[in-house]
């Protein structure tokens, strides 16, 4: 894989030449393979690098300027991300390409890559948790469909229920004991009429004899 860099040669602009000045120095320093693609002095690198850098990285008049980096055909960035990338250590990277042994990027990606036993790697171990959090996603959304559908009673409420229930337990005798009540009146009753009644009968006899 070869990184192109787009450069304009003959750009009267002293930010670029700077800008462009950098990325080819560092590539350098770090023997890293590139070759320079110049838009200037030949039409079709121009045309080639405006119709392969990606939307959002043109500015509003949708001409890019250089330096833009690519790895082949595959597009890198411009010099912003490139400077970011150099300052976080991973520019290899943004690069598309593998960090030598030893270099500080090499070593961080080691230890994100890899745990002490050095059977698992790090996307391997996301992945995992990944699918952990999605079955406990399901499990929850299947609880709470649960609990919609028949939703469990509050302590109070039982409790509420058990007083309801034992007050109609105890009800139901005192009912029963007035209903009793109120029958042996109503016998009561009765018989003291019918002796009125059989008095007043004894008194019409007499007066008629």
């Amino acid at each position: 894989m070869v990184i192109k860099v787009f450069v304009a040669t003959s750009s009267g602009s002293t930010a670029i030449k700077k800008k462009q000045q950098e990325v080819v120095g560092f590539l350098e320093a770090n023997r890293i393979d590139f070759k320079e693609m110049d838009i200037a002095c030949d039409e079709d690198n121009r045309k080639w690098m405006r119709e392969n850098v990606p939307g959002e990285k043109k500015p509003q008049n949708g001409i890019p300027l250089p330096p833009q980096i690519f790895n082949e055909e595959q597009y890198c960035g411009d010099f912003d991300s490139f400077f970011y990338a150099k300052e976080e250590n991973y520019i290899y990277s943004f690069l598309g390409l593998a960090p030598p042994p030893g270099s500080m990027e090499g070593r961080i990606t080691e230890e994100v890559l890899t745990v002490p036993n050095g059977d698992i790697s790090g996307e391997e171990i996301k992945i995992a948790e990944e699918t952990e959090k999605c079955s406990v996603t399901e499990e929850n959304e299947i609880q709470a469909e649960d609990e919609v559908g028949a939703p469990p009673e509050t302590e109070g409420e039982a409790e509420a229920e058990t007083t309801e229930a034992q007050g109609q337990d105890e009800e139901q005798p005192a009912t029963e004991e007035v209903e009793a009540a109120e029958e042996e009146e109503e016998e009561k009753m009765e018989e003291k009429e019918e002796k009125e009644g059989e008095g007043e009968e004894e008194e019409e006899e007499e007066e008629e004899s």
